[in-house]
């Protein structure tokens, strides 16, 4: 099995992030440093992440957080903040974020020990769609609403097309919904930028047809079979 998958499947990280990892020079197989992404992991294999020597996968868990404004999406912190893990009081499995969100944004987070299911979600050609709620200072033009449901320049990288509603809208502040698939860095906040305006809150509210619902800031559910399954075939 090709390491990233193999770590994945430990419930440690996603494939992705696992890449990352041994990119940096953090894992180890039979206490050598791992530098080969396509190493295929056999069975006498030991293999080691971070120094935590990975065992046999854990019962899969899923689980739907209402993520609070100033949080870290993280499983540490080397500052010492607070993570979306932190918050997992009564979940003994060791889990990790699906994708993240800004410090100061809150919203609808996934969390899991299933690397297949974080690979589905966050890899860009699944094209996931994931809405935003947006409140902005001042009174937004429908042509820069056309903009942004067109696609902007962030910074050396073009948008797709969009989906933004204007869902109230007074002189001093404006909100909007806006649906999007992909997950650059920031990405609402370096849209808005781009067309002149600051974000004053963000908060995700869907990722599919999965609702962030009445969970409050730092609550958390299991998710469904059906959501999972849901999830899973998109």
């Amino acid at each position: 099995m090709r390491i990233n998958k193999y770590i994945a499947g430990a419930g440690y990280a996603s494939r992705r992030k696992a890449d990352e990892l041994i990119q940096a020079g953090k894992v180890k197989v039979n206490g050598l440093t791992m530098n080969e992404p396509g190493y295929d992991v056999v069975t006498c294999d030991v293999v080691e992440v971070e120094g935590h020597k990975l065992e046999a996968s854990e019962k899969k868990v899923y689980f739907a957080m209402n993520k609070p404004i100033g949080v870290i999406t993280s499983v540490t912190d080397d500052k010492g903040r607070l993570t979306v893990v932190d918050l997992l009081t009564d979940v003994e499995e060791r889990v990790f974020p699906v994708g993240r969100l800004d410090y100061n944004t809150s919203g609808l987070l996934f969390l899991t020990n299933d690397g297949d299911f974080a690979y589905k979600l966050t890899h860009p050609k699944n094209r996931v769609d994931k809405v935003y709620r947006v409140r902005i200072a001042g009174n937004i033009s429908k042509e820069k609403i056309g903009k942004l449901r067109h696609g902007v320049d962030i910074g050396g990288f073009v948008t797709s097309r969009a989906r933004v509603d204007l869902v109230e809208g007074t002189r001093r502040s404006n909100v909007l919904e806006v649906t999007i698939h992909e997950g650059k860095n920031r990405q609402i906040r370096r849209m808005f930028e781009a067309v002149g305006y600051g974000v004053e809150e963000l908060e995700r509210i869907s990722i599919g047809n999965i609702k962030l619902g009445h969970l409050k800031p730092g609550q958390y559910r299991k998710l469904t079979q059906s959501e999972i399954e849901y999830l899973m075939d998109m």
